[in-house]
């Protein structure tokens, strides 16, 4: 995909779309909250992510939110960002079974410390969508 073609959407475009399919209202919102103090960083947020990456057809939302929470998962110092995710995961269709045999699975190649602070973000991600639901 590229800009070049007037009638594809721009890159700004497929990342709001992207990230609204994925986020909902909450990913602009919080795009919006970031774009007050740091601009540039909210437009590199939505164009290279969400515009470049998430907008391709080679995988399906679900498989990316895998690849997503696997990734937070390992790196270990990305709560907040993990518990997003974990929230548009169920957002989109995994279940909670599904997130936490991820998350399982990571203790193999991030170790057990990563796993458990991982549970625990999904702990809170399903608390917050339970109130969500409710």
């Amino acid at each position: 995909m590229t800009d070049s073609n007037p009638i594809s959407p721009t890159r700004r475009e497929r990342g709001i779309a992207a990230l609204t399919r994925i986020h909902g209202e909450r990913g602009m919102g919080y795009v919006a909250a970031l774009r007050e103090t740091f601009p540039d960083f909210a437009d590199m947020l939505v164009d290279f992510p969400y515009g470049d990456i998430y907008a391709r057809d080679g995988l399906d939302p679900k498989s990316r939110q895998i690849a997503t929470i696997s990734a937070l998962t390992i790196l270990g110092d990305s709560r907040h960002e993990l518990e997003i995710h974990i929230q548009s995961a169920l957002r989109i269709g995994l279940t909670r079974t599904e997130i936490v045999e991820v998350i399982m699975q990571m203790a193999i190649y991030g170790g057990f410390p990563r796993a458990l602070s991982a549970l625990s973000a999904a702990k809170s991600a399903f608390a917050t969508a339970d109130q969500q639901n409710s």
